[in-house]
C-alpha cells in the first residue's frame, strides 16, 4: 500500500520486503493510487459516498506483526461512507434458502477505509514466527452497522460481498488465500429491548463456514452466561475450528487506546477526481444482471440468481442464450444438466468440454423437433467426451434422425385404434391419459418419434 513490494500468495517467507514494509527507521511511505481507486470503485458499487477530503492516520499499538509500532490506517475521514450490501437469496447457506429470515434485506455499511495489512504470525508451542511478506499489503476494511441478526445473514452477507468484489475484479476474495478475511463482532440483548450488551470480537476465522459456526456458538455462549447472571467483558476472541469453540485472546482496546493522530508523512487526498474516474468503470452488478436475465431471457428469479452467482457462469449462460428463442430452456440445461455434470467431474464452468455454442445448438435441435429431450441427454453425454463434433453431427451419428412423419402418423393411428378404452377415458375428461398413448407410440417407434409432436398429433386427432 505504501511501497513497491510485490504482493502475492505462497511465496517464500520474508522475500517480498523492503525498508518501508519492515518499518525500518527513516523509510517514508508513498501512496498506492490503484488501491485507492479500487476502494472508491467498491464504494460506488454499493452506494457509498466519499468525503471531499480523505486522510491517513497512525493507529498505534505494540504487536510483533507491526514492527514500527503503528499501522497506517484511516480514522475520521475514510475513503467511503455509508452504503449497503444486498443479501442475495442464492448467497444464503443451502440449509437456509427455503426459510430466509428477512428476504430482500440490505445490510447497511458504516464505512470503507484503506490501510496496510500486518505481517503473518504463526504461533508454535514454545515460540512464534513472523512472515513480513503480507505486511504493507493494501487492506480494504469494510465495516457494517449492527444490522446482521443471525449466523445465516452473516453467511449471506459475506457470500454477497464476495460476489460483488469478484464481479468488479477488485479481488478474488478467496478466504483460504487470505484475499478476504472477516472479524465478527457479536452483541446480544434481551428480547424486547434495543440496547446491545457488551461487544466481543472473534478473530482467526479462515472460511465463511467457520464464520457461520462461530456465530452460532458465541451467541449461545453469551446468552447462557447472561442468563446465569455473568456479565461479559469486551475482549478479542480466537475461534478454534477443530474444537468448535471460542477462547479469549486479549482484552479489547477502544479507539482511544490506539491514540490515533494524522499521518505526517502522507498528504490528504481530494476524492472527487477519483470518484469521477471510477464512475466510468462501474461493472454490471449481480442484482442488475439478474434482473436483465429475467427480462431478456424469460428465466425465473431463482434461476437468474443461480446463473448470476458466478461471473463465469453468467458469461457462459449469456453466450449460450444469445440468439436463442428458448432462453428458459437454455437456462434449464445449464442449471440442471451442465452444473450437475461439472459437480460430478469436479470441473469449473471455464473447464466445461461442452461449449456455450454447442449447448445452444443442442437446445435448437430439441426445439426443432429433430431430437427428444431424452435423446438430447444422450447427445450431451457424447459431446462431453468428444466436444469437437457438433450436436447435429453427434445426433446423426447416434441414429437420432427424425423419423418419417407418415410412418409416425400411422403408428399413432394404430395406437389410438387399439386402445378405445383409453380414448374414451381421455374424451371423458381425463386428458392426462394422452401421455399414456404417447408412451405407446414412442415404444412402437423405438424412441425415434418426437414426444412433443406425438402428443400434439394425438391431441389434434382426439379433438382435445
Amino acid at each position: 500500500m505504501f511501497c513497491g513490494c510485490k504482493a502475492g500468495f505462497g511465496h517464500e517467507p520474508n522475500t517480498n520486503v523492503c525498508p518501508v514494509c519492515l518499518g525500518l527507521p527513516g523509510a517514508l511511505p508513498v501512496l498506492n493510487r490503484f488501491a485507492i481507486e479500487q476502494t472508491i470503485l467498491t464504494g460506488l458499487m454499493i452506494g457509498c459516498h466519499s468525503p471531499e477530503i480523505s486522510k491517513w492516520d497512525r493507529k498505534n499499538y505494540f504487536y510483533p506483526d507491526m514492527p514500527k509500532n503503528f499501522q497506517l490506517s484511516q480514522f475520521d475521514l475514510p475513503l467511503c461512507l455509508e452504503g449497503g450490501i444486498p443479501l442475495y437469496d442464492i448467497a444464503y447457506h443451502k440449509d437456509a434458502q427455503k426459510n430466509i429470515p428477512n428476504p430482500g434485506k440490505v445490510v447497511r455499511l458504516n464505512r470503507i477505509h484503506l490501510e496496510e495489512d500486518v505481517a503473518k504470525s504463526t504461533h508454535l508451542s514454545n515460540s512464534s514466527i513472523v512472515d513480513f511478506n503480507r505486511a504493507g499489503t493494501p487492506l480494504m476494511e469494510i465495516v457494517t452497522e449492527p444490522d446482521i441478526d443471525c449466523a445465516e445473514e452473516a453467511y449471506a452477507y459475506l457470500k454477497s460481498l464476495q460476489q460483488i468484489l469478484i464481479y468488479a475484479g477488485v479481488s478474488n476474495a478467496d478466504m483460504e488465500k487470505g484475499e478476504m478475511r472477516c472479524d465478527v463482532n457479536i452483541s446480544v440483548r434481551p428480547h424486547g429491548t434495543s440496547e446491545l450488551n457488551t461487544k466481543l470480537e472473534i478473530k482467526n476465522l479462515n472460511s465463511i463456514s467457520a464464520v457461520r459456526r462461530s456465530i452460532v456458538y458465541e451467541i449461545q455462549r453469551q446468552c447462557e452466561e447472561y442468563d446465569a447472571g455473568k456479565e461479559q467483558v469486551q475482549a478479542t476472541l480466537r475461534w478454534d475450528d477443530a474444537l468448535g469453540e471460542t477462547s479469549i485472546m486479549r482484552v479489547k482496546e477502544n479507539s482511544a487506546d490506539y491514540r490515533y493522530f494524522p499521518e505526517p508523512d502522507l498528504l490528504p487526498i481530494r476524492t472527487a477526481p477519483i470518484v469521477e474516474k471510477m464512475k466510468s468503470q462501474l461493472p454490471e452488478l449481480p442484482h442488475d444482471k439478474r434482473r436483465r436475465f429475467e427480462t431478456t431471457y424469460g428465466v425465473s428469479s431463482y434461476d437468474a440468481g443461480v446463473l448470476t452467482s458466478e461471473l463465469d457462469l453468467a458469461a457462459y449462460f449469456e453466450e449460450a442464450a444469445t440468439g436463442s428463442k428458448a432462453g428458459k430452456k437454455v437456462a434449464n440445461w445449464v442449471i440442471n444438466t451442465l452444473l450437475g455434470k461439472l459437480n460430478e467431474t469436479f470441473l469449473t464452468i471455464a473447464e466445461s468440454p461442452v461449449s456455450p455454442q454447442s449447448l445452444r445448438e443442442l437446445v435448437e435441435l430439441i426445439e426443432a423437433g429433430t431430437i427428444s429431450n431424452n435423446q438430447a441427454k444422450e447427445v450431451f453425454s457424447a459431446l462431453w467426451e468428444t466436444p469437437d463434433i457438433t450436436p447435429a453431427q453427434q445426433a446423426k451419428a447416434m441414429g437420432f434422425e427424425p423419423a418419417d412423419n407418415s410412418a409416425i402418423e400411422s403408428i399413432i393411428d394404430e395406437v389410438i385404434a387399439a386402445n378405445p378404452d383409453k380414448v374414451a377415458e381421455i374424451q371423458g375428461g381425463n386428458p392426462k391419459m394422452a401421455n399414456w398413448l404417447t408412451g405407446q407410440v414412442m415404444k412402437a417407434s423405438k424412441g425415434k418419434a418426437n414426444p412433443k409432436m406425438v402428443t400434439d398429433s394425438i391431441s389434434a386427432k382426439l379433438g382435445l
